[in-house]
């Protein structure tokens, strides 16, 4: 992969003055300009995740506007520029190309059954992506995302670690925000994973969660002065699983939280930061589980996916990402993959 264009931080120049700093220069595409692609967009500029972020969507109208209204605000964010097209070209030479172009969920609609029609989009829109941006790392966003991302990757014929999914990074955020409002502390501090699919068969990785050096299961009472015992585990956990379904319903599609955890996962990338993040990758031989994208905890750089790491687990939890990795594999055969 390409390095001239790699991390937004600073490139040492030598002028006759002394040392100057330039920025370097990185550019994120993103594909669909609907609630989560221009959340998204604004997102990243906002933290400055990227010098240059471009979106392409085939509404013409409405993606120039999206980045347009985006671009009015550039002042107040770090150093950046925006633009908006219908043409793919847009997305050439990005070192990340995000995609968010999907059909859309609706209420009371599962994850899975969005795939069919996901599916056909992506067959007619990665290769396309792929020859203008064939050294970008590409993170899938598009639901049900596990499936998609399998496909996708299929489709781009890239190595696994350069094509992954956003998978359960958001929904890992769900519970460690709901485990910090139960134990009075900041989120910051917890440490804790859902993996497996994104969606109903997820799994909440309790056995290695922590509060800083503390085990969850060993934490004590709560801010109610209860415990953190199995019944309120799954409550929890029927919660996060739950978060989508009520926003949906409530507004018509989630994109803050998404658009902050995408961000999140582009700067991982872009600064080479080797962080730990529950992506949604090809696993091979994890914990016995081979050939099905989903997400565990995962180091994530420049690359793209690295080292998948195995947490300890219990019987009861590696069962679960069992179902959860023949749930996925059952509907991706489905759809010829």
């Amino acid at each position: 992969m390409t390095q001239h264009d790699d991390v937004p931080g600073r490139q040492e120049l030598l002028g006759g003055g002394g040392r100057h700093t330039e920025p370097r220069r990185s550019k994120v595409a993103i594909v669909g300009a609907g609630a989560v692609g221009s959340t998204l967009a604004y997102a990243s500029l906002l933290r400055g995740a990227a010098r240059e972020v471009v979106l392409y969507d085939l509404d013409k109208a409405k993606v120039e506007a999206e980045a347009l209204d985006i671009a009015h605000g550039i002042q107040f964010t770090p150093m950046g520029t925006v633009s908006g097209s219908d043409d793919i070209a847009i997305c050439a030479d990005a070192d990340v190309v995000v995609i968010t172009a999907g059909a859309k969920q609706r209420p009371g609609q599962s994850r899975l059954d969005l795939a069919g029609a996901t599916i056909d989009i992506m067959r007619a829109l990665v290769p396309r992506l792929v020859e203008v941006a064939p050294d970008a790392v590409y993170i899938m966003v598009a639901n049900p995302v596990d499936i998609v991302t399998y496909a996708g990757l299929k489709i781009s014929g890239l190595p696994s670690e350069q094509f992954f999914g956003s998978g359960t990074v958001l929904d890992s955020s769900r519970l460690r925000y709901l485990v910090a409002r139960e134990c009075g502390v900041a989120v910051q501090n917890v440490h804790a994973y859902i993996a497996g699919e994104h969606g109903d068969s997820e799994i909440p990785l309790w056995s290695s969660a922590m509060i800083g050096a503390v085990p969850l299961l060993q934490w004590g009472f709560t801010v109610d002065g209860g415990l953190l015992d199995e019944a309120r585990r799954a409550r929890i956990s029927e919660e996060v699983v739950g978060a989508a379904y009520r926003i949906i319903a409530g507004k018509g599609a989630t994109n803050y939280a998404v658009g902050l955890a995408v961000v999140r996962i582009i700067e991982a990338v872009l600064r080479d930061e080797h962080r730990v993040l529950s992506v949604s990758s090809l696993l091979e031989d994890y914990l016995e589980i081979s050939d099905v994208c989903m997400s565990v905890p995962t180091v994530v750089g420049r690359a793209g996916v690295g080292r998948r790491l195995v947490p300890v687990v219990t019987e009861t939890e590696r069962a679960g990402l069992r179902r959860s990795a023949e749930s996925i594999r059952s509907v991706a055969q489905r759809f010829g993959f």
